[in-house]
Parts: structure tokens; C-alpha cells; sequence
């Protein structure tokens, strides 16, 4: 994939750079700012934005206005958000921004390659990818109609959440898809979500959980 890499941090930026291009991604472009950031994307028009929330010069969200400005204006272009803590605002803005394209990780699971390069393949397909931790915390904020669910179907509403779709929930939870997809039709019961609203039930349950 084309890239660009976002982190005011030089030793995190390089890291990266040498990461992506020792797994076949070419990075058309690093820089330190939301500033250039923005100029980068426009030059390049990537496929993959990787990108810091807190950036120069008040080191706030930056990084996350660049982001949501490159979603508004080249939706084509995915957007994987890196962040040093779960920022609930800014988390939740990016889950209910809609459309894929988006993911949302930890700065700890780049130590993860794996998981790192996971997240950022399914952001490149136009999927979703959001950090375990950081659906664990939003969805800790609600308690109904969370209480509701028993706690396979609440796995699966987490799952959900970070983007998988039910073939991977399956093969995340070792449950067969069927068995999924029944739990995901009873969290739709549960909240009272009808398929004859003209929207995608699956995002309205996260929406629900994560009070929007």
C-alpha cells in the first residue's frame, strides 16, 4: 500500500517507516505535523493515513482534525489513528464517523507487529480496526441496555465494534458463523433494532452501546 506516516515523535516515525518498508508498503511520505500532514495527503492522495492524534503545536488532536478532514475530503483514503491513551472523544468520533476506512490503535500495539499490520491491512480492504482496549472502555461507560446481554452476545458486540466482520468474529470467539450470526439477530432483538429503519443495524448497535 501507499502511505503516509504522521508522528511528531522521530524515533516512533522511523520505526515505522523502516517497519512498513520492510513489509512491502511504500511510504510516499513522513512528516511531524497535522499541517503538513494535510499538504502530504493532498500531494499524494494515499491509500493509508497512519497517524498520531496529538501533534504540533499544541500537541491536542492535530493529528486527529487531519484525519477527519482527509475522511471528508479523499473518502477513499483510510485513516489508522494512533493514540498514547484510550481519548474517548476522539475514539468515538472516528466509530460514528461510519463508512470504514478507519481504525483506531493504541501506540502499544505497534509493538505488536502483527496486530499492528492486521489492523492496517483491514482499513486498506476498507474495513474497520479498533484497539480491544478501547472498545472495552467506551462499551464500560454504558450500562443499559448492556446489562441485557449475556456475555457471549456482549463479545460479540465488542467484535463488532472493532470492525470484524462475522466470519472473523467467528474465527476470533471459535464459535461456528451461524452461531454468530444468531447472537448478533439477539442483540438486534434487544435493542430493539428493526431491519426496517433504511439503516445498517449492525452500526446502529454500536452506536447504541457506545451513546450516540
Amino acid at each position: 500500500m501507499r502511505l503516509i506516516v504522521a508522528e511528531d515523535s522521530t524515533l516512533l516515525r522511523e520505526g515505522l517507516i523502516r517497519l512498513l518498508g520492510e513489509e512491502g508498503h511504500e511510504v510516499v511520505a513522513a512528516v511531524g505535523t497535522g499541517v503538513e500532514l494535510l499538504a502530504a495527503a493532498e500531494k499524494h492522495v494515499p491509500e493509508v493515513v497512519v497517524t498520531d492524534v496529538r501533534m504540533p503545536p499544541t500537541h491536542t488532536d492535530e493529528g486527529l482534525r487531519a484525519a477527519m478532514e482527509i475522511r471528508a475530503r479523499w473518502p477513499e483514503t483510510g485513516v489508522l489513528v494512533l493514540s498514547q491513551y484510550v481519548e474517548k472523544r476522539y475514539a468515538t468520533e472516528l466509530i460514528t464517523s461510519g463508512g470504514g476506512r478507519v481504525g483506531y490503535l493504541l501506540k502499544d500495539r505497534v509493538a505488536q507487529v502483527a496486530e499492528f499490520l492486521d489492523a492496517l491491512d483491514r482499513v486498506g480492504r476498507g474495513e474497520a480496526a479498533f484497539d480491544p482496549e478501547v472498545v472495552r472502555r467506551l462499551l464500560a461507560r454504558t450500562t443499559h441496555p448492556l446489562t441485557h446481554l449475556t456475555a457471549r452476545e456482549r463479545e460479540v458486540l465488542e467484535k463488532m465494534a472493532e470492525g470484524h466482520t462475522n466470519a472473523s468474529i467467528a474465527a476470533t470467539l471459535f464459535v461456528s458463523q451461524s452461531a454468530v450470526e444468531k447472537h448478533v439477530n439477539a442483540i438486534f432483538d434487544k435493542l430493539d433494532l428493526r431491519d426496517t429503519t433504511g439503516y445498517s443495524r449492525r452500526v446502529l448497535a454500536v452506536l447504541r452501546y457506545l451513546g450516540s
